[in-house]
């Protein structure tokens, strides 16, 4: 008694009342494995231990928002909450064994009457596609990021095209699990899934696929209203720069960001047609991926001719991180729309794999190829100059968006973004990084771009991908 009265601060008062009331007694709880042993090495007659297993988060923070953590319900019962706790709540928790039989008024047992076994099972395990190295390796980067930029918040993922599966998943600020009643509970849902926002440029990718994969235009066709900036309605509509090139082609449109050329593009497909894009590419619905707490903002049911121009360049539209990425993969692929995924078998007596769940055909492979080339230009031959690791096609597009406060949209305050893949043949991720206001700058192409091309320079190290010349 001594010896615990001094290791878990329990008074001997405590622990004889304990034993007083005869039969089996719990004299402590919570023993680490060290005082365990010592306790042990004493050879108490009597004394037993039972073994019980706990939740525990090595990284503290990193991967916070992916994993959630596990809390308790309304009746002191562990449950997991958000992220993959959350999401998969059943498969992780132990099942009790539970045996059903009939009595009668009395509670005694019917010899003839039913009988059921529901055998117990120890909770699953999970393997996931993601890899701590990428993990590490992207949340270190964004960390740098922000203070780099001056950055109030960010997000990076990265998926594999091929399967849908998430190589890395990271947003900051972030929480440690372990204190996770010690911050405020607007930190615990995972940004990446569970926020919209507006994708300003990026975007531009998704309808110039569309407009390709339709015949609407072709790479040698030229924009006849691209010399100044555009009425529609009430408003105008101006480039980024205020600077025009009449006659510019669908690679102009892009390396230059044009606004006014993607209106143009916009109304050589048609509003509706374009919005029949957006819903194959998966906007307005979730995307189904295994995380907890995921969000969707519905396409608007009606759409004026303003409507369709500005979305055209990715404003007065909301989508959520993993929808751009999955989008964006379904190009780097050859055209199909795959479900993203964290987990990739559950464990157990026998490993359930989780298929690779293909939601169909968006675009023609011939049509990723030509959108793929025209995104490799864009990085290639855009305004600014990236660090692009040498020998690699990268394909990418930066993103600028204005954030909306009270109705206005806050020319100080954007939401910066770089999405692309790589290598462009046969790409091994595709990757988004997004960070919200900027104060060193508001353009993507000096804040997440950069940090983009340094986060793909590592993992193309990381993954071993050799230059293609």
């Amino acid at each position: 008694m001594a010896y615990l009265e001094e290791q878990r601060q329990l008074s001997r008062s405590v622990m004889q009342t304990r034993l007083d009331k005869g039969g089996y007694a719990v004299l402590a709880s919570g023993l680490t494995e060290p005082i365990k042993n010592q306790i042990e090495a004493l050879n108490i007659p009597g004394l037993t231990f039972d073994q019980t297993f706990v939740r525990s988060y090595p990284e503290a923070s990193m991967s916070a928002h992916l994993t959630g953590f596990v809390g308790r319900d309304d009746v002191g019962s562990p449950l997991g909450y958000f992220g993959l706790e959350g999401f998969y709540d059943r498969e992780l928790s132990a099942r009790a064994r539970v045996e059903k039989q009939e009595k009668d008024g009395l509670g005694h047992p019917l010899l003839s009457g039913d009988w059921e076994l529901m055998p117990g099972r120890p909770g699953r395990s999970l393997e996931l596609y993601l890899e701590r190295g990428a993990q590490f390796l992207v949340e270190q980067e964004l960390k740098k990021g922000l203070e780099r930029y001056g950055a109030v918040s960010g997000e990076v993922i990265v998926m594999d095209p091929s399967t849908g599966g998430i190589l890395a998943m990271a947003s900051l600020p972030s929480y440690d699990q372990h204190k996770f009643h010690l911050f405020e509970t607007t930190l615990y849902k995972n940004p990446s899934i569970a926020n919209t926002y507006e994708p300003g440029s990026t975007f531009k990718v998704l309808v110039a696929a569309a407009a390709l994969n339709e015949n609407a235009v072709t790479e040698s066709d030229h924009c006849d209203q691209c010399d100044g900036p555009l009425t529609i309605g009430d408003y105008n509509i101006k480039t980024w720069d205020n600077q025009y090139r009449p006659g510019a082609t669908l690679e102009e449109i892009l390396v230059h960001s044009d606004n006014t050329g993607m209106v143009w593009l916009e109304q050589q497909l048609g509003g509706e047609k374009m919005v029949e894009y957006l819903r194959r590419f998966g906007l307005g619905s979730k995307t189904g991926i295994d995380l907890q707490e995921e969000v969707a903002s519905p396409l608007r049911s009606r759409w004026g001719d303003i409507d369709y121009a500005t979305s055209s360049f990715g404003q007065g539209i909301a989508v959520t991180s993993i929808q751009m990425v999955r989008a964006v993969s379904a190009i780097a692929n050859g055209g199909t729309l795959l479900e993203p995924h964290v987990v990739k078998n559950v464990l157990g007596d026998t490993p359930i794999p989780l298929p690779i769940k293909n939601k169909g055909q968006v675009i023609t492979p011939e049509t990723a190829k030509r959108i793929t080339n025209l995104m490799v230009a864009a990085v290639e031959k855009g305004e600014a100059k990236w660090a692009i690791p040498k020998g690699y096609r990268i394909a990418g597009k930066t993103g600028t968006a204005q954030i909306a406060v009270s109705g206005h949209y806050d020319a100080e305050k954007t939401i910066a973004s770089f999405v692309g893949f790589a290598p462009a043949e046969k790409p091994r991720f595709v990757m988004l990084v997004k960070l919200r206001e900027p104060s060193s700058s508001q353009w993507g192409s000096e804040t997440a771009a950069p940090l983009w091309f340094r986060l793909a320079t590592k993992l193309l190290l990381h993954y071993n991908i050799a230059p293609s010349n």
